[in-house]
Formats: C-alpha cells, structure tokens, sequence
C-alpha cells in the first residue's frame, strides 16, 4: 500500500514544490520509490497551472535536485487518499485543518518544521517570494533540516503498513 505525503503553502510555486522535490529525493536514497508517493499543493489557486517559481528551480537544480511541477489548489476531497498533510507554515496549517472533513483528517495536517529538532519554537518556514534569492537558499536549508525527520517518520509509518 502506498504512503501518501502532500506538502501545502500559499501558491505552490516556492516552498511546497520545494519540499516535494527534497522528499521525493530522500524517499529515492532510501529505497521507498514506489512505497511513498509525493506531492504538493498551494491553499490557493492563483498560480494553478503555472510551474514553480523560476528561483525555486534555479536553487533546487543548483543542489541537485530535479523539477519539473505544476501549480494546483489543495482540495478538500484530498484527504480521503493522503496520509500526511504538511504544511509550510502556521497560517496553511490552520486554513488545511478548517478544510478537513472530520477530526482524523485534520490529525493528518502537521507543520514541516516540527520535524527538525533544531528548530525550536519557530516552526514556519517563511516565504521567499517577495524576496531576493537569498530567501530561496533559507527556504532549502530548513526543507533540507526537516527532512530527515519527516523520512524516519514516513519509513516508520510505511513499514508499519507491510507488517
């Protein structure tokens, strides 16, 4: 059975594509392709069909991590086929939680950083849009951070699946 993770953000061109990319990575490195399907959506659909920000691409493919998105709204029917919902920040945490259809759904929702210890309270990872590139790198760093965490949790659930 496949393990289903989507992270959310605003418009699905910046951080959530970027987080899609990095997971999708580690799930590649830890030999769970095809046991964990990744994906990502924006709260919002003002970039529905666009592909992700062209600084988000440039600083993915700088770190070696491929591409290759499309823009989309986050639907609440989602949950239904979704593990896990994770949201970039505390504001798409709340809008993800009022849109679940019951208390097991929104259950679902976590916030990304909360999976990097070294966070502390600052759980959100702040939007680069509006920025220079220097934002985008930031952005990557904390994706990057919270990834490790994110995997040991997804690994633990997928094998708690096949047993």
């Amino acid at each position: 059975m496949t393990y289903r993770v989507c992270f959310v953000c605003t418009g699905n061109i910046c951080r959530s594509p970027m987080a899609e990319s990095v997971l999708r990575a580690r799930v590649a490195e830890a030999g769970l392709d095809g046991l964990v399907e990744v994906d990502s959506a924006g709260t919002g659909g003002w970039h529905e069909g666009d592909p992700a920000d062209p600084r988000t691409v440039s600083v993915l493919e700088e770190h070696g991590y491929e591409g290759g998105h499309t823009a989309r709204q986050f639907q609440p029917s989602w949950f239904t086929r979704l593990d896990l919902v994770i949201a970039l920040d505390s504001g798409h945490l709340k809008a993800l939680r009022r849109l679940a259809p019951s208390p097991e759904d929104a259950a679902k929702v976590r916030l990304l950083r909360s999976y990097d210890p070294a966070a502390g309270d600052d759980l959100d990872v702040p939007d680069p849009y509006y920025g220079g590139r220097d934002g985008f790198e930031e952005c990557l760093e904390m994706v990057e951070a919270a990834s490790t965490g994110l995997l040991s949790e997804v690994r633990k659930q997928v094998e708690g699946q096949a047993a």
